[in-house]
């Protein structure tokens, strides 16, 4: 370094957008992120440079070639290496104060003290059974949940304490299964829950190639992503995170929303009334682009 580094001045452009006090408080913040590949790898970059000061990170995954089209941490220097100690140590490049306890495999089984020491936790997964424990993890200890949708569109979730699990809003068919009992149909079937979801509250339809996005739903194919997407999605996730650690109010609840750079519109959920209207044509919909896949 030409010069040595200090927090105040690392952070001294984050002031305006927060205050001094503001910033301090995102220091002291602890923030877990689960999955620091996609998504979850822009929320914990944003985070860092935001000025946040302590995370637990966990990823089970290595970088791949596949990777390198979104993941930020992804570079042909950290091809094969676990993902969470690769991110870790690009953090600590841009924060060399940072406090980063880094996990593998093993995060899970620590869910229940991460979610104690950690008020915020970041759902970068794509594990459906290992999501729903993160869930009835972070309602017992009175954490909250940011998470996005399996969706074309940036979109971005808030679950708080006292809010309904995905998998009692959505219909999951994993209420009352230990996680650990959830198989590949019921996996499947929770996949294609959010799908409808995602169909019924937004225009993600419109901007995706849907005969390969039934490729997706089928499980015939590897599910679609791109750099723009992933990376707004990230930056919605990391908005939510100091928002929380703030005490500030986003407007964000446990139905989210979608944001449409096509339009560009921001796109929330319909009524109930209006939803239940439009569900039985959205599943025709759904179950005609399967049979066609």
């Amino acid at each position: 370094m030409t010069e040595p580094f200090a927090y105040a001045t690392f952070t001294t452009r984050n002031i305006g957008f927060v205050s001094a006090q503001e910033q301090e408080k995102l220091r002291e913040a602890r923030i877990f992120v689960c999955g620091v590949g996609g998504m979850g790898g822009a929320a914990f970059m944003a985070l860092v440079r935001a000025g946040v000061g302590h995370f637990v990170i966990a990823d089970i995954d290595r970088f791949e070639t596949s990777n390198l089209n979104r993941q930020v941490f992804a570079t042909a220097a950290t091809l094969g290496l676990g993902k969470a100690q690769a991110a870790a140590e690009a953090a600590r490049q841009i924060n060399p104060l940072v406090e980063i306890e880094v996990l593998g495999a093993e995060w899970i089984d620590q869910l229940p003290a991460i979610a104690a020491r950690c008020a915020v936790l970041v759902n970068g997964m794509d594990d459906i059974a290992a999501g729903v424990q993160l869930y009835r993890e972070a309602k017992r200890a009175g954490a909250t949940v940011i998470d996005a949708y399996m969706s074309p569109l940036p979109s971005v979730i808030v679950v708080r304490p006292d809010d309904p699990r995905p998998e009692e809003r959505l219909g999951f068919p994993t209420l009352g299964k230990d996680w650990r009992a959830i198989d590949e149909a019921d996996k499947r079937a929770a996949m294609l829950c959010e799908v409808e979801h995602v169909m019924l509250h937004s225009r993600s339809r419109h901007h995706v190639d849907l005969a390969i996005a039934a490729e997706v739903a089928a499980g015939r194919r590897s599910r679609m992503s791109f750099a723009p997407m992933v990376i707004t999605t990230g930056m919605m996730m990391a908005y939510e995170a100091i928002a929380l650690v703030l005490g500030k109010t986003s407007g964000t609840d446990c139905r989210g929303w979608f944001f449409n750079p096509h339009k560009p519109a921001v796109e929330r959920p319909w009524p109930a009334p209006i939803a239940a209207l439009l569900r039985p044509l959205v599943r025709r919909a759904l179950r005609q682009m399967m049979a066609g896949s």
